[in-house]
């Protein structure tokens, strides 16, 4: 035991764990892991209610892995997430803690990646699998014995993997598994259906809950600014003149909107990237890899996307979109200061997402301050500043290493040195304002009155809804609805922060539907509308009259239109 790991090796974490997590600079456990580790390794049922950021993953891999086989070559702990991103993050994770302890084996199985490796890593023994749901009902199709061996289930995230509409392979999964396990849940929420698995699944769980919500975000520097949403793409580049980062992302609602704000900011010199759900893994991947690296300085994501996402240089979070409800806000922002260190949270708001950000302030229990976007001077303080950083370091050996250049093209160009270094100086700054009158044309950000916003950039902020008419009393005729279904509407709505998923994650979890069953969902800014089967359409309202989304009622109801 080192007096660096004391504080773990008194939870009863193996030694050669120990060792592993000492070289990383692990020194005492957070609170998730100091009461969750001895449960877990006195071979209890937990339910885990923790907000990212919080160090789950140790909470649950480090007693996990302390008490693995190495000798015996077979799956014995299954760790399950939502995502491919969080897939690789959870197993890099298990793989360091796991480094000191020879024979141990793990392997990442997800979606959007050859099945070839990962049947070759399953076949050779790997004894800690973590797999998405989807990607691990394809394996067990071919070997329904798969998980014959497993003894321990961790379901990391699970109120993610509900919204995604994995409850079908989670049922499958739980089948294919002995009944005598060990399962451990982890969920920011505990909702009616994360409930009602533990009752179906788990024995007699132990309940480990941290108030995290504020710690997760206690460390980050937060603030807002006021824009319309034509106003963005001039204020991103504004805020990027004058903030000083190391590396950051932006989070965008769209995946269109990936593509709009990469290309804009790499056009403007920034070393920029997409990340979204349509860009193959491997790409996904590189983009991660040059982020860590430093190849990249800023990454533009979506929430999926960018789940799980660990890059130390993280600075700067840009949320270019409001997100959709608090728990995405304080996991967007959680991908700063992280492991102790500080960070930066910036928020887009609109006026009319003002109700929302006062949702997320009350969640978190922190107030969002709000700044002013920098200014022209503010603006040519930070380029004149830039410049003049990238310059000192010349200072000294400039004359010894181009004086003799500098005598020559005096010569040819017949002038004197002043008239050179402005003209160099011309050159280098090329393109780039550098007085007060240029900057000030050069970003105007005028007001925009509310209604002439529309831009592409303001299509995809809105997330593709058009139907806004009941903003300003207009009905706007509705398409019917598709053959078999009825169309209901519940009170809930954007200015609730709820969304598409949300209210099609709750309906699929408690009204044990398929995702092929519900129609056309459309959010607007005061309702909702979902489009539902009309064969037993009165048997699914009664079973969703008690189902909540967003902290609301749903209160779904047919829909007539008069």
């Amino acid at each position: 035991m080192t007096q660096e790991t004391g504080g773990f090796a008194a939870l009863g974490i193996h030694p050669n764990i120990l060792a592993a997590i000492a070289a990383v600079g692990y020194e005492e456990p957070s609170p998730i892991q100091a009461q969750s580790i001895p449960v877990i390794l006195e071979g209890h049922d937990m339910i885990g209610q923790a907000q990212t950021g919080t160090g789950k993953t140790a909470a649950f891999a480090l007693p996990l892995l302390s008490q693995i086989e190495p000798a015996r070559r077979e799956p014995q702990v299954l760790i399950l997430v939502p995502t491919r991103e969080l897939a690789l993050q959870v197993a890099t994770a298990c793989e360091t803690y796991s480094k000191q302890m020879p024979g141990v084996g793990v392997v990442a199985v997800y979606g959007g990646a050859p099945m070839g490796p990962q049947l070759k890593a399953l076949r050779q023994g790997a004894q800690v699998l973590v797999a998405t749901p989807g990607r691990l009902c394809d394996h067990l199709r071919r070997d329904e014995n798969l998980l014959a061996t497993v003894e321990r289930l961790v379901l990391d995230e699970a109120d993610e993997m509900l919204k995604l509409g994995f409850m079908d392979d989670l049922e499958v999964i739980f089948e294919a598994m002995p009944s005598s396990r060990q399962t451990v849940l982890f969920s920011a929420t505990l909702p009616a259906s994360i409930r009602s698995i533990a009752e179906r699944h788990l024995k007699e769980p132990k309940h480990v809950r941290i108030a995290a919500k504020t710690q997760t975000v206690a460390r980050i520097e937060q603030a807002h600014l006021m824009v319309h949403a034509d106003q963005k793409p001039a204020s991103i580049l504004r805020l990027l003149e004058v903030e000083q980062f190391d590396a950051l992302i932006g989070f965008v609602r769209t995946k269109q909107a990936t593509l709009d704000i990469a290309e804009l900011l790499e056009r403007q010199g920034y070393r920029a990237a997409a990340l979204n759900g349509d860009m193959p893994q491997a790409q996904r991947e590189r983009v991660i890899e040059s982020l860590k690296d430093g190849s990249l300085d800023i990454v533009i994501a979506t929430d999926v996307a960018a789940r799980g996402l660990d890059v130390s240089r993280i600075t700067h979070v840009l949320n270019i979109d409001m997100p959709y409800d608090p728990e995405s806000y304080v996991h967007r922002i959680g991908r700063t200061g992280r492991a102790g260190r500080e960070g930066r949270a910036l928020l887009l708001v609109t006026p009319r997402e003002r109700r929302m950000l006062q949702v997320i302030e009350r969640v978190t229990g922190q107030k969002v301050g709000e700044v002013r976007l920098p200014d022209a001077d503010t603006v040519l303080e930070a380029r004149l500043a830039r410049l003049a950083s990238s310059l000192q370091p010349l200072l000294e050996t400039a004359v010894a290493n181009r004086g003799a250049v500098r005598d020559e093209l005096c010569r040819r160009l017949g002038t004197d040195v002043e008239t050179l270094a402005a003209v160099l100086l011309a050159k280098l700054t090329e393109g780039k304002a550098l007085d007060l009158e240029s900057v000030r044309r050069e970003q105007p950000l005028t007001p925009a009155a509310p209604r002439e916003r529309s831009d592409r950039y303001e299509r995809s902020e809105r997330g593709e809804r058009s139907d806004r008419g009941e903003r300003s009393g207009e009905r706007r005729p509705m398409a019917a609805p598709a053959e078999g279904k009825a169309r209901c509407r519940t009170a809930l709505g954007a200015r609730d922060g709820v969304a598409a998923k949300n209210l099609l994650g709750a309906i699929l979890n408690e009204g044990g539907l398929s995702r092929e069953a519900i129609g056309r969902i459309q959010i607007r800014e005061t309702f909702s509308l979902i489009e539902l089967p009309e064969d037993g359409l009165e048997r699914l309202l009664g079973k969703l009259k008690d189902t909540r989304v967003a902290g609301k009622a749903l209160r779904l109801r047919r829909y007539r239109e008069d």
